[in-house]
């Protein structure tokens, strides 16, 4: 048994969370929710910074959204961002399921367009959790930044996009995008920030101000 697999065994993922599994492969959904490891791990991270405002950037199926959600305390809200429809309906259903339907609002349409409106509209947020397309990830973190309050977790998943960013003759384009994101992420002067290695890697910013 490998490391992970022993730290899954002791989470004992819940019934609410293999149903979102479950419900997603019935509506065809790819595979590729949050690891169950990391999906605690975003709830500890959301309830230990207190945050009220959480925005995540890829909804899929709902999995890592019920993680979040599951760590905002009474009055919080999550706004998730999911650029196709049917993939928003399904993380409805599921955040429905899980009993915190009334704590998510969606979006649909791309990303970045979004996270505009949402600078143009005022919002602000204490938690960022980045799981959609790789191309765009430095253009989440720009945003991010723009979008977050002093103190702002950010944490985005697949920062080693399946290892693809550790080969030097893999020049595509999603692999040199998390390449460029690992790079700001490190190196932002506003932010302070570590890559965890385990699963497809996590990476976790504090906005310093």
């Amino acid at each position: 048994m490998d490391r992970e697999a022993y730290l899954e065994g002791l989470l004992d993922e819940d019934a609410v969370l293999r149903g979102v599994r479950e419900r997603s492969e019935a509506g065809g959904l790819p595979p590729i929710s949050v690891a169950p490891g990391y999906g605690r791990l975003l709830t500890v991270l959301v309830r230990a910074c207190r945050a009220r405002e959480v925005l995540e950037v890829g909804a899929l199926g709902g999995y890592s959204g019920i993680c979040l959600a599951r760590g905002l305390g009474p009055d919080g809200r999550l706004m998730s961002l999911e650029v196709e429809e049917a993939y928003a309906r399904v993380a409805a259903e599921s955040l429905r399921a899980a009993g915190l339907g009334d704590r998510v609002e969606y979006r649909v349409g791309p990303a970045l367009e979004s996270m505009r409106a949402l600078e143009g509209e005022g919002r602000r947020f204490d938690f960022f959790f980045i799981d959609a397309d790789k191309e765009s990830y430095p253009g989440y973190l720009e945003l991010a930044l723009r979008l977050a309050r002093p103190g702002a977790l950010v944490a985005a998943d697949n920062a080693l996009w399946h290892d693809r960013v550790l080969d030097p003759g893999n020049v595509s384009a999603p692999a040199e995008a998390m390449r460029r994101f690992n790079r700001e992420l490190s190196r932002h002067p506003r932010l302070t920030a570590v890559v965890l290695p385990a699963y497809d890697g996590l990476a976790l910013a504090v906005v310093d101000g």
